[in-house]
């Protein structure tokens, strides 16, 4: 599976020949490719092209006296295999902010329904125009309503439009976005999941706490995230979404959300092998209307404490319930 978009930085001196030799033919011959002007300007004591080719690739190029960088989600040609990769806030800023924008102005001129959601646009930017996963992930959006059922793609782009705005994980947009996946094969299943975990960094914000993702334990898992400023100074956080009982085996919902909590607490489970500490976020947003009356009406165990078990609408509507002491404070949860 490709990755999201990255740089890659070159370095040495680059001029029109050698690009044309070392970049342009090499796309040409194996894709078919035009080489012109980029649509912005490049940043300041840079030269840029853009490869177009015909099979719908893009890629940039941009290019000083002793070095050069390259984004695309296309081959990469051999003259650049053993470059270095950079993420976009690991390049110069200027440099990474000429791409983007040529990226974006892309990405809306191919999926104009995207124009009024900048911020969504913007965090997913290495998803949406990644090699193999552009048609899959913006599908996922288009198509699906971001793994909401009942509602509509607007109102779904809308709620998550929102939160983006806030920021509150612009710094990790490359591993929280990568999250979404670049595959070519399209699963929505997969994808509602990774939702998910912006469903409680949603949560968490709301809540007033600060967030981390991605918190290495001594198991050598990754825990989802760890709330700050919480009375003991940080609660550790894992998230699972269940699939509602008409998408998977078993017959009723109660039994959905326990077989999917087992996942983590079983075997070797993030949760099993941590030994205890994790608050497990259960994410029943997948689930229509009645299915998530009838676990809000029994309440059920999932086998982990201290547990919450939630559903999230895109009008911001959030109802729930926890088992054990939970050390996070949630003013929506039932007692």
């Amino acid at each position: 599976m490709a990755r999201p978009l990255r740089f890659r930085y070159a370095p040495g001196r680059w001029d029109d020949s050698r690009i044309t030799r070392d970049i342009f033919q090499p796309l040409d011959a194996n894709l078919g490719a035009e080489m012109g002007a980029p649509w912005y300007a490049p940043p300041e004591g840079y030269e840029a092209r853009r490869f177009d080719m015909d099979n719908g690739d893009t890629a940039l190029f941009a290019w000083t006296d002793d070095h050069a960088y390259w984004i695309g989600n296309t081959e990469t040609p051999s003259s650049l295999w053993r470059t270095d990769k950079e993420g976009f806030d690991e390049a110069p800023f200027e440099v990474s902010r000429w791409a983007q924008r040529e990226l974006i102005a892309e990405l809306f001129d191919q999926s104009p329904w995207l124009k009024p959601y900048p911020h969504l646009s913007w965090f997913f930017l290495p998803v949406f125009l990644s090699k193999d996963g552009r048609e899959t992930t913006r599908e996922f959006f288009h198509d699906h309503a971001a793994g909401f059922p009942d509602a509509t793609r607007e109102e779904a782009l809308e709620f998550y439009e929102s939160f983006f705005a806030t920021g509150v994980l612009d710094e990790y947009r490359e591993v929280m976005a990568g999250k979404l996946g670049t595959s070519e094969y399209f699963d929505p299943i997969r994808m509602a999941a990774a939702m998910g975990e912006f469903d409680v960094a949603y949560l968490l914000d709301e809540a007033g706490y600060d967030i981390t993702p991605e918190i290495a334990v001594t198991t050598g898992h990754s825990i989802d995230f760890r709330a700050e400023n919480t009375p003991a100074g940080g609660a550790l956080i894992e998230v699972t979404r269940p699939l509602p009982p008409n998408r998977r085996s078993v017959s009723n919902p109660i039994a959905a959300i326990r077989d999917t909590a087992q996942t983590k607490t079983n075997g070797e489970g993030q949760l099993a092998e941590h030994g205890g500490g994790v608050t497990l976020f259960v994410d029943c947003s997948s689930f229509p209307d009645d299915d998530w009356s009838a676990i809000m009406g029994e309440k059920p165990d999932v086998r982990h404490r201290p547990a919450v078990v939630f559903r999230l609408r895109p009008s911001g509507h959030v109802e729930g319930y926890s088992k054990g002491s939970v050390p996070v404070d949630l003013p929506w949860l039932a007692d």
